[in-house]
């Protein structure tokens, strides 16, 4: 199992997953921070403007306390086929990201990551809970909270301003 909960969630922060090393990450390490959570892949038409406008955001705000943490999923047309090690090195090489890349999981199904399937728990959108495609996004509050769910076509950059919000920026 990628990642692990308590039996009860209350936040994301009583989550442990592993990151694309296979080691295991305590989400609660990010309390206090604003989290962008989002699902990536390497070969799909979003890639090249998500982790261009993420890596934007990310190098913006982290000093003021975001994060971004990317799972890469492989769900949707086999977009995201590598290993975990070519993955980050895809990422960090081509797109000289600093985030957190976590380890490959699924966010739809009866394998759904539990960390998914506790941020798919509101009612969102036209389609359910389930997650349309890749780079879904989701804005979690200081206190771990999903403040708010973006679809995949939704540009990094057009959530800077509830990033701002949360991290109360003026």
């Amino acid at each position: 199992m990628t990642t692990q909960s308590t039996n009860d969630p209350k936040s994301v922060y009583d989550f442990v997953v592993k990151d694309a090393k296979g080691d295991h990450v305590d989400l609660s390490t990010y309390k206090g921070k604003v989290l962008l959570i989002v699902n990536v892949a390497s070969k799909c038409g979003l890639t090249n403007s998500n982790y261009t406008e993420l890596n934007q955001l990310y190098e913006k705000y982290k000093e003021e306390g975001l994060e971004i943490l990317a799972f890469p999923c492989n769900q949707f047309r086999e977009q995201e086929p590598e290993s975990n090690a070519k993955i980050v090195e895809f990422v960090c090489t081509r797109f000289k990201s600093e985030f957190p890349i976590f380890d490959k999981i699924e966010v739809n199904g009866d394998n759904s990551a539990p960390l998914y399937k506790f941020l798919k728990l509101g009612k969102w959108g036209l389609f359910g809970d389930d997650i349309q495609w890749n780079f879904a996004k989701f804005l979690v509050d200081k206190n771990g909270q999903v403040v708010g769910r973006y679809y995949p076509t939704t540009p990094p950059l057009s959530i800077e301003r509830d990033i701002i919000q949360l991290l109360g920026i003026s």
